[in-house]
């Protein structure tokens, strides 16, 4: 298909003929959709207006297991097959480094959390992904009398270097359009929609938290949680390893780690608090032993679901307007499986996971 660009100085593109997709949002969902649809050879454009910060403040970690609970990630095999060779792809496409091999362990606080975890390791489902050698703490400036367990097969993605170089790739092929979508201009016909002067043969919201605004998805129970980071400088403690105790300590290097999250069912805004920020300083006080300095926080509002499955499909009434969504805690785990699920519906007329069709909350 032939696509034609006009650009004014404002980045604004008056003139887009005959593409394939339009993608509202450039977050993890919208990324993972984007890339899908280029490795596809699909002509697109993604329009983005930075409203929605889930996806910048993510501590960007792919864990298969659930510390809290010990129990497996939804179906982590399946999601670990498809998003470890997708972020290899991206490494060479943007020729930056953004998946780090990251050693996880979990401070045990008490010798019930031992046995809980070996009784875990014992799961044929988790087998894979928790070692069954205790690790024993020799970094005096832990607080970890009872040693760590090992989880297997986890890292972390640079979740600010994977979104600014890749916004910066879509900018350098005239595949991105910096501007809030305006609902009222969105032009629904049976077999095109059509946005200003952009036609596409189909659209896909990723957007977010701001998923809540779309007059077309707005039904869907979409909930947002926001969660708050904090990052501390920490000169003593050198940690080259992602410690889970009552919250996440992940190293980012030159003494620097993330810390979090906190979890607030009431605040929609994106404005960290001083009350996140007093509660993660407390917590990593209750096993750190040095001194620490605060020296970033950042907030965000996490797309989830009440049943805690993404929210994927096509819209019921018009079947050119599609949803990828509801991504949650994981989404750096999870989008490269959803975006495939939901490109082989719309391409192949493959049938969505039941689990997260969004089929399941309509009637």
């Amino acid at each position: 298909m032939g696509v034609f660009f006009i650009s004014s100085l404002k980045n604004t593109i008056f003139a887009i003929m005959n593409i394939d997709y339009i993608i509202v949002g450039c977050g993890l969902a919208g990324i993972a959709f984007a890339q899908t649809l280029r490795k596809n050879k699909k002509s697109f454009v993604v329009i983005d207006d930075a409203s929605q910060q889930s996806s910048l403040v993510a501590a960007g970690m792919y864990n298969p297991v659930i510390l809290k609970r010990f129990s497996e990630v939804w179906k982590a095999q399946e999601q670990l097959q498809i998003a470890l060779p997708f972020y290899k792809e991206l490494e060479v496409l943007l020729d930056k480094k953004i998946d780090y091999k990251l050693r996880v362990l979990r401070r045990f606080a008490t010798i019930e959390e031992q046995n809980m975890w070996f009784q875990a390791a014992d799961n044929p489902a988790l087998e894979p992904f928790l070692s069954t050698s205790l690790v024993d703490n020799n970094n005096s400036y832990i607080n970890a009398q009872l040693g760590f367990g090992e989880v297997l097969r986890a890292g972390r993605i640079d979740t600010d270097i994977l979104i600014e170089e890749y916004m910066a790739y879509l900018q350098t092929h005239d595949n991105f359009i910096k501007d809030t979508l305006d609902y009222n201009n969105l032009i629904i016909n049976e077999n095109v929609v059509s946005y200003k002067n952009i036609t596409a043969n189909h659209i896909v919201f990723c957007e977010g938290f701001g998923l809540k605004a779309n007059p077309y998805f707005n039904n869907l129970p979409l909930n947002g949680t926001k969660g708050e980071l904090i990052k501390i400088k920490a000169p003593k403690l050198k940690m080259e390893f992602s410690l889970k105790a009552s919250v996440f300590l992940i190293p980012e290097g030159n003494d620097v780690y993330s810390v979090g999250a906190t979890y607030n069912w009431e605040d929609k805004t994106n404005s960290p608090t001083e009350e996140a920020k007093d509660e993660l300083v407390s917590k990593v006080k209750s096993f750190l032993k040095c001194d620490f300095e605060v020296v970033g926080q950042k907030a965000g509002i996490r797309p989830t679901v009440k049943d805690r499955r993404p929210l994927v499909g096509t819209h019921k009434k018009y079947k050119n307007i599609h949803v990828l969504n509801g991504l949650g805690t994981r989404g750096v785990m999870i989008g490269p499986y959803v975006a495939k699920q939901l490109y082989n519906n719309i391409e192949k007329g493959v049938s969505l996971n039941p689990e997260i069709d969004i089929s399941r909350f309509i009637s």
